[in-house]
């Protein structure tokens, strides 16, 4: 990872600098393109209100919200896992919104942040956007491909994409 890059984890303490870096990194990804739930135009109303879900759940345990900061301490990326799982399932987390600003992509963040949330959990599964960037993030990494479901989602812009589905098996 670049140097002066650090990662923290959020909760409900969420300070209005933080929250307005993750609006706008939300943004800056779905604007790029990226599958991630939300579609073209996207409100920033919209998109704090998801913040403050995020932060609620993480402050509950939830879910973990983890966050990368360039050295001025803007916020440039963002994972979160899913840690509630059924109690059947209590080894499992789902990775879930991988996001890294278009200006910070291929300086490591990405790696940085899926390394970070493989705490606590022995098996972790993620889906994303077949033939997206983050697929070869993902096999880098050593997840495993289980699977492609066919339009499965849209892109922002209203196009259909199926979604690949991996897992990552930890000691």
């Amino acid at each position: 990872m670049t140097p002066g890059i650090t990662l923290q984890s959020l909760g409900a303490d969420i300070n209005q600098a933080d929250l307005a870096d993750l609006i706008a990194l939300l943004i800056d990804c779905v604007e790029g393109g990226a599958s991630v739930g939300f579609m073209l135009p996207l409100p920033e109303a919209r998109t704090e209100a998801f913040w403050r879900r995020k932060t609620a759940l993480a402050a509950s345990g939830d879910h973990g919200l983890l966050v990368a900061r360039d050295a001025g301490g803007k916020i440039i990326g963002t994972v979160q896992v899913v840690l509630a799982q059924p109690e059947n399932q209590p080894h499992r987390g789902d990775i879930i919104k991988l996001l890294v600003h278009r200006g910070a992509r291929r300086l490591g963040v990405g790696e940085a942040l899926m390394r970070a949330a493989q705490v606590g959990k022995t098996l972790l599964v993620l889906d994303t956007a077949t033939g997206s960037a983050a697929e070869r993030l993902y096999t880098r990494l050593g997840w495993r491909r289980v699977g492609v479901i066919p339009d499965y989602a849209l892109y922002p812009d209203g196009r259909l994409t199926a979604t690949t589905v991996y897992y990552l098996q930890l000691k």
